[in-house]
């Protein structure tokens, strides 16, 4: 996960600041060489290291810090702030046209950053804010993007311009505005072609698409996996075409997350969205502050309650609650809150933003999902009348149902097991479930064992 080496180092030099007590100007330039050194293996650039340093330190080593109460906290803090202004200090949107005019999105990146997957996920988010999304296929030399442009679309419901591979992109992007002026869409996503590296033929045909179309917002698609390369990307793009915003994928993976910190700093363009996954879902809103928090080992609540507002149906959270006050949550139920938890990109997905969650060595987060997988397997063995009335669960079918999950008959025992008295601290906890943000799976996680 991105940031987890960055936020163990960073976590440790803070421990050492904090459980001093009082702290001299010595230990508070000692604390921060850590912190210089931290931020140089997560490939940030040295340049943003050493203005970013200079800026804490001249906070850090002031009279008020220093005599506080508490002076380690007080450092800590300034480096919470300057890392969220280090990255833009607010969330960013892409800028819109009135919904009655046609905003022109180009996307430009090398190839194999992601760039058309994350095409049809920004026209999926705009989808989902009430605009009219289309998609425009303008890489000419890959027919293989073409496809994969109108197989994301159709699963993000938008549709797919397309003229082939023998039109010039600027034609097939002229076109394909002309056809969402007709159609009523607003919003238009050119999906240009990338390369291996930046070559003058690539930069010529954005060029020309810009110069012959009023392209409103040119995001540049770049890979976080690649660290410092990434901001030079963004450099090189930023100064040959212009670029309003970025959008870093692979955020899951193995990366240092150097680029996140430099980006902004390098190009003075934000960071829009950030990359999570390969799931058309994963792709979230960049919050500097939350970021930073992350970073920092203190949590991102907010972008978990994001995630449960997305997923959770008002309806049905006010239906489970009032099935939980009259004591009739039954497996259904709970299978439908697995569902929602998946949605939300999986346990370890929530898990790792709960505070704290990167200083717990050894917790086996795959294994939790791997035991999610039994738990959904052993329900839907279950005939329907069992699942809606419980009690009807007798040794007998118990065995059954162990023998249609592939678990031994005790994993059986100990859900249902577990199940109940979960049952039982719902019925104590009435008006858990009322509200969209706190119901639902927000109270079921904060308030309850699951048995995962």
């Amino acid at each position: 996960m991105a940031f987890e080496s960055l936020a163990d180092k960073l976590q440790n030099v803070f421990k050492n600041l904090t459980g001093k007590g009082r702290l001299s100007e010595a230990d508070v330039k000692a604390g921060l060489r850590e912190v210089k050194m931290a931020l140089l293996e997560a490939d940030v650039s040295f340049k943003v290291v050493k203005q970013f340093i200079n800026s804490v330190q001249e906070r850090a080593v002031g009279q008020d810090v220093l005599n506080g109460l508490n002076p380690g906290q007080m450092v800590i803090k300034i480096v919470n702030e300057e890392l969220v202004k280090l990255m833009g200090s607010e969330m960013t949107e892409i800028a819109l046209k009135p919904a009655n005019e046609i905003t022109v999105i180009m996307m430009a990146g090398l190839q194999g950053a992601g760039k058309t997957t994350t095409t049809a996920k920004i026209a999926g988010k705009l989808k989902a804010k009430g605009r009219k999304p289309l998609l425009a296929a303008c890489d000419i030399y890959r027919p293989a993007a073409i496809d994969q442009l109108r197989i994301n679309g159709e699963k993000q419901g938008v549709p797919v311009f397309s003229m082939g591979t023998g039109h010039k992109p600027v034609n097939i992007a002229k076109a394909a505005i002309e056809h969402a002026a007709k159609n009523g869409d607003n919003v238009v996503i050119l999906d240009t072609a990338g390369r291996l590296h930046i070559d003058e033929d690539m930069m010529n045909e954005l060029v020309e698409i810009k110069e012959q179309i009023a392209v409103d917002q040119t995001l540049l698609i770049v890979d976080a996996m690649t660290g410092q390369d990434a901001v030079n990307v963004a450099g090189m793009f930023n100064d040959k075409i212009g670029i309003d915003g970025v959008v870093l994928t692979k955020m899951d993976g193995d990366t240092r997350g150097g680029a996140a910190l430099s980006i902004k700093a390098v190009t003075g363009k934000p960071i829009l969205y950030v990359g999570m996954g390969e799931k058309l879902s994963d792709l979230e809103q960049f919050y500097p502050e939350r970021m930073a928090s992350r970073i920092l080992g203190m949590g991102d609540i907010m972008s978990i309650i994001d995630k449960a507002t997305a997923v959770i149906d008002e309806e049905k959270a006010k239906a489970l609650s009032q099935k939980i006050k009259k004591a009739e949550f039954d497996y259904n139920d709970f299978l439908d809150q697995m569902h929602q938890i998946k949605k939300m990109g999986g346990m370890a997905s929530i898990m790792n933003m709960m505070p704290g969650m990167n200083q717990l060595k050894g917790v086996d987060l795959d294994g939790n999902e791997k035991m999610m997988d039994r738990v959904e397997a052993i329900i839907l063995s279950m005939t329907k009348e069992e699942r809606a009335n419980p009690d009807l669960l007798n040794p007998s079918r118990k065995k059954r149902i162990a023998k249609g999950a592939g678990v031994d008959i005790a994993e059986v025992n100990r859900i249902v097991k577990q199940f109940e008295q979960m049952k039982k601290m719902m019925k104590q906890l009435p008006g858990m479930m009322g509200g969209k943000r706190r119901g639902g799976l927000g109270g079921l996680m904060g308030k309850m064992k699951l048995p995962f």
